[in-house]
């Protein structure tokens, strides 16, 4: 009875170190897919980063173009506007002139 009482325990012992290399090997497979597919993902997640990284470069460069054009057509602007102020001041001086030349000529009448 001892042996088969053996015997049986042993079956059983064996039946269950196979499920658990059934068990591991399952898990170990599962692992390298999950692995794989995560690298995979992070190869995506990079190649989207350096597009971003480009759409960037290109959003700065297309900004400081634009920025340089502002900038140009300001300092234009500022440049019109002191010339029509030197020009105005410029009548005005001839006008308070002509006034006096006016007050002149009239009073000597």
């Amino acid at each position: 009875m001892e042996d088969k009482t053996f015997q049986l325990l042993e079956k059983m012992y064996n039946e269950m170190q196979n499920g658990f290399k059934d068990v591991r090997d399952e898990m170990q497979s599962g692992l390298k897919d999950v692995c794989n597919e995560m690298q995979n993902g992070f190869k995506e997640v990079r190649k989207d980063i350096n597009d971003v990284k480009q759409d960037i470069v290109r959003l700065e460069n297309k900004m400081d173009n634009n920025h340089k054009a502002l900038y140009d057509g300001y300092k234009q602007s500022i440049e019109g506007i002191n010339e029509l102020k030197d020009d105005v001041k410029e009548l005005k001086s001839r006008v308070e002139h002509q006034e006096i030349a006016l007050k002149v000529i009239r009073g000597g009448k």
